[in-house]
């Protein structure tokens, strides 16, 4: 199958996304763009009479633990290794309006 794309309607695409390609990489990009033109087009003469739409490959399972209450560290242990705390939490400096 010959390339779907030409050098110059890569060259076009790239100066509407404002990308700036040297002569090397238009050339690879059309080249590369063009075989996953060309396996799209593979894609769509598969035969799905019959298939099944799905959104996910795999069925979906809930991976994450039970949530179960068990013992966790010490807080006032914790936030004496802290570099500052306040009024039971850590103190962070600010990163937005103005400082303390």
């Amino acid at each position: 199958m010959t390339n779907p794309l030409t050098r110059d309607e890569v060259a076009h695409v790239a100066h509407l996304a404002r990308l700036h390609l040297s002569e090397d990489e238009l050339e690879r990009f059309t080249a590369q763009l063009g075989q996953v033109l060309e396996h799209a087009a593979d894609m769509n003469e598969l035969d799905l009479e019959g298939v099944v739409p799905t959104a996910h490959p795999f069925g979906l399972i809930n991976i994450v633990r039970a949530d179960e209450v068990r013992d966790s560290l010490d807080r006032d242990e914790v936030l004496a290794m802290a570099p500052d705390a306040e009024d039971g939490r850590f103190a962070v400096p600010r990163i937005m309006g103005e400082a303390p």
